[in-house]
């Protein structure tokens, strides 16, 4: 995917926070700007319009952002260091986070928060790819136990 948009109120109090995420500005003007991704390849644009007041639905207003699994342990540290606090999700707290999502014959680990218009973002890192293993959604630190166990 090469883009994605989301709606805002204030422009440059959304631009800040997501400057906080370490993007990158690629095009900026006085209603949208545009960040960096993955500088070439892909990028998120932000809109100052009413449209923001559209009720959140995922369909809608939610971006996730992919990030390296070594890096899943350490991003909850990183977001709260800059002040950005994590949204409980499918009935897990913020404490809970990161979680793993069951999605077989997939699973992923994510962790999820918002930007200062509500809208729904989230870290996510593949664990695995087409393997049917039944499983409830649970911590990453619960499946890293159960994995640990697992090769011991």
């Amino acid at each position: 995917m090469y883009e994605a948009h989301l709606p805002v109120r204030n422009l440059q109090r959304t631009v800040e926070f997501y400057l906080k995420l370490d993007l990158e500005i690629a095009y900026q003007s006085e209603k949208v700007v545009f960040f960096w991704i993955d500088k070439g390849k892909s990028w998120l644009v932000l809109w100052e319009t009413e449209k923001v007041r559209t009720p959140y639905h995922p369909s809608l207003r939610h971006v996730a952002f992919r990030i390296d699994r070594p890096n899943m342990n350490d991003i909850k540290n990183w977001l709260e260091e800059r002040g950005i606090a994590i949204k409980s999700a499918f009935g897990f707290s913020d404490e809970e986070q990161p979680l793993v999502l069951n999605n077989n014959p997939q699973a992923h680990a994510a962790i999820y928060f918002e930007d200062p218009d509500g809208n729904s973002l989230e870290c996510i890192s593949p664990l695995r790819l087409n393997f049917e293993e039944a499983f409830e959604q649970m911590s990453l630190k619960t499946w890293e136990q159960i994995k640990e166990k697992g090769l011991n």
